[in-house]
Order: structure tokens, then C-alpha cells, then sequence
């Protein structure tokens, strides 16, 4: 009889709110409202959802906020089995600041997480051979500049600094004819890098105080990571087989375009949006960490990810100038084929539904948005671990800002 393995992963991204690796609640606004923002966000935040939208700053804008993701994540083999594992609270961070120099020109930074990934299998995992544990972080520092060369066209450019730490722990089985052949020990490999890019993107007031249309590109970033593999736990006979050295790991992040329309009617009370988003996840074909003294444990994990396009609708309404309430909807595909769907990355196609609200105060203001992200079943004919995934999320982001 088959049984369910369960795993709750409380994470920074990953098999989280968000296909692939992405993190997509990088504003407590945006968040209650489907994630949507391409054409729909014109503060701060809009560093991350689309640059041009920072020229709809009055002055200065900053905000500080977070998102708390909690993963319940199922997984059926095919094999029989039963397995649980929690993992800790690591909620991705956000800041921006914007300041607008005058009518035409303004100019900010942001740091956020995009892409991200964590989960944790107990120690007597039957995929212990691919994956025990697997982190995977990135840190963005993005300044931006924008532009109005009219007064309905917005143009908005960044440079993007990324730093990017890959770890990963797994079980290593003593290969024959070693007279210790079956026993077993754990390597944990860690890398980073810095990586570069830039993102662009524009918004045009197509019909002013009612329409607006708007387009995002972020490049993708290139990583060659290096650091140290760990081994331990093996027995004395063979432990000098398996010597601490250093290991390297290329890694491509993916590009994303992203398209946008906002509708304001109501007198402004009433703002609908709709984005969709195409993410190049066919950067991500392996993952394969190369130990430079014992070449022949490089195992390389096959991804062979497929590019994907997510949809996402969203809408705010303003019940009185200092309160909005906030909705939204997402379809989000994963990009994992099911022949290479495994544990180290878990996936699924992903439902999201959303409701948020803001209260302005002063010059402050304080935005909160919840996402339900329902994980659908998802097949995998991985050889050496086949089985079902499905589950759910629970996101909580919340953003404080600042605006005199």
C-alpha cells in the first residue's frame, strides 16, 4: 500500500510561493493583489516589478518589509515509504528607497531576494543519494534611474548586482570493490558568486487617469560559484578516499519579460490589473558541482527546465483615502518536466489566491497581503525516485513605508 510522505518546508522561496525558484512577493501591495505590478506599480517597489513605475514618486519613498512562506508540501512514491522533515523559519527580506529629483528624472535602490529555494529530508531519506538538503539564495542590490520624457511615458533602467550561495548536503554510498563497499557518508557542498545584469522597463499612460500599459525585462545572470565540499561520516578504512576539497558549480539565472495593463476607473477608486510573465527557465538544464580531487563522485542532476509563462489578475479598491483593500489570482506552471522532477528541487503547477489591504497614516503607511498557493498533483518519473507531489502554502508579506 502506498503512503503519503510529507514534507513542511518553512522557507526563503524554492518549492515555494512560486514556480521554479522564483520569489515573486517583493511588496506587501503587490502581494495582496495577485503579485501583479508591471504596469500597476508607481512607488518604491516598483524597482523590483518595473523600474519605470519609481517616476510616480512625489518626492521620497521608502519601504522595509518581508514575506513569510510556509511550505506543506506531499509527496506519494511509488515505492513504499513514509518520511517527515521540518525546516526553519528564513523569511526574504526587501528594502527600496526612491527619490524623485524633479519632474522628469528619478532615482532609487532596492535589495530583495529573486530567486530562491530550501527543503530538508530527514537524515534516513530513501533520495538521500540526491539530495538531504538544498539551499539556494539570491541577494540583488539594484540601482535604478528613471525617465519621463513626457508626461505619459515612463522609461526606467537598472543595474543588478547579485550575489548567489548554493549549498546542497547529500549521502554518499561506498562504491565496490572497497572492502567498506555499502557503507555510507554525507558530503555538503557550498558555493558562491557574484553575478551581473540589468533590467528595463516602460509605462504608457494610454489613456491618462484610466489606462495604463507597461513592459519589464530582467537579463538573465551568469555564475560560475566556487567554494568547499565537507565529507564526514565515513568509516576509518576509507574516510581518506573522501578528503575535504574545493568545488565549482556553473549556474544560469533565467531572464523574465513581463507585460502589464492596469485599469483605473471609479475616479480612481477602483484599480484592476492583469500581468503576464515569461521566465526563461530553460538556463536551468543541470545542476553539477565538480570536486577537483575526487572528479569521480561528480554527479550531475538533470533539469532540462522548460520556459514557462505565468498569468496573474489583481485589483485594489480604495474604501477611504487612508484604506485599500486588495484581491488577486495567479497561475503559475512549474518549469520541471516530469522525468526530472526530484527531490532536490521539489515542483508543482501552483494556484494562488489572494487578499491584502493598506492603511496610510501621516507620511507613513503600512501594507499587508496573504497568499493561499495551492500546489496541484504533480507526477514524477524521476528513475530512481517516481511518485506524486502535491500540497500548499501559506504567504504573509508586509511592508512598512514612508513617504513625507
Amino acid at each position: 500500500m502506498k503512503k503519503t510522505l510529507t514534507v513542511v518546508t518553512l522557507l526563503a522561496a524554492g518549492a515555494s510561493q512560486a514556480a521554479g525558484l522564483a520569489i515573486d512577493t517583493q511588496g506587501g501591495r503587490a502581494t495582496g493583489m495577485g503579485s501583479t505590478g508591471v504596469a500597476s506599480m508607481k512607488d518604491a517597489s516598483a524597482i523590483y516589478y518595473n523600474p519605470a513605475g519609481i517616476m510616480g514618486v512625489n518626492k521620497l519613498d521608502i519601504q522595509l518589509g518581508g514575506s513569510l512562506i510556509l511550505v506543506d508540501l506531499g509527496f506519494t512514491p511509488d515505492a513504499t515509504g513514509v518520511e517527515q522533515s521540518q525546516s526553519p523559519v528564513s523569511p526574504p527580506p526587501y528594502g527600496y528607497f526612491v527619490y524623485r529629483i524633479n519632474e522628469q528624472l528619478a532615482a532609487g535602490v532596492g535589495v530583495f531576494t529573486p530567486f530562491g529555494a530550501n527543503s530538508k529530508w530527514p537524515d534516513d531519506f530513501v533520495g538521500g543519494q540526491l539530495a538531504l538538503e538544498s539551499r539556494v539564495a539570491t541577494y540583488d542590490i539594484n540601482p535604478t534611474l528613471a525617465f519621463a520624457p513626457v508626461k505619459w511615458l515612463r522609461l526606467g533602467v537598472g543595474f543588478q548586482a547579485v550575489y548567489g550561495t548554493i549549498n546542497v548536503r547529500k549521502q554518499i554510498v561506498v562504491p565496490p570493490p572497497s572492502p567498506a563497499a555499502g557503507a555510507t557518508g554525507q558530503v555538503e557542498l557550498a558555493t558562491n558568486d557574484w553575478g551581473f545584469g540589468y533590467n528595463a522597463g516602460v509605462q504608457a499612460d494610454v489613456m491618462p487617469g484610466l489606462l495604463t500599459l507597461g513592459a519589464h525585462f530582467r537579463s538573465g545572470i551568469a555564475m560560475s560559484t566556487q567554494g568547499n565540499a565537507d565529507f564526514s561520516g565515513f568509516p576509518d578504512p576509507v574516510a581518506p578516499s573522501f578528503p575535504d576539497q574545493p568545488v565549482s558549480l556553473d549556474v544560469d539565472l533565467p531572464a523574465s519579460l513581463g507585460l502589464g495593463v492596469s485599469f483605473t476607473p471609479l475616479n480612481e477608486k477602483l484599480t484592476l490589473t492583469a500581468d503576464v510573465n515569461w521566465v526563461r527557465w530553460s538556463t536551468i538544464e543541470q545542476l553539477l558541482f565538480e570536486l577537483e580531487t575526487t572528479p569521480q563522485f561528480n554527479q550531475p542532476s538533470v533539469k532540462n527546465w522548460e520556459n514557462r509563462w505565468n498569468v496573474r489578475v489583481g485589483g485594489e479598491y480604495k474604501v477611504t483615502d487612508a484604506l485599500a483593500v486588495r484581491a488577486g489570482f495567479v497561475y503559475d506552471p512549474t518549469p520541471s518536466p516530469e522525468d526530472t522532477l526530484a527531490p532536490d528541487l521539489p515542483d508543482a503547477d501552483r494556484l494562488k489566491i489572494s487578499v491584502g489591504a493598506g492603511y496610510a497614516f501621516s507620511a507613513f503607511r503600512v501594507d499587508a497581503g496573504y497568499q493561499l498557493v495551492l500546489l496541484q498533483e504533480q507526477r514524477s518519473t524521476f528513475p530512481p525516485l517516481p511518485g506524486t507531489y502535491n500540497g500548499m502554502a501559506h504567504v504573509i508579506g508586509l511592508t512598512l513605508g514612508y513617504s513625507p
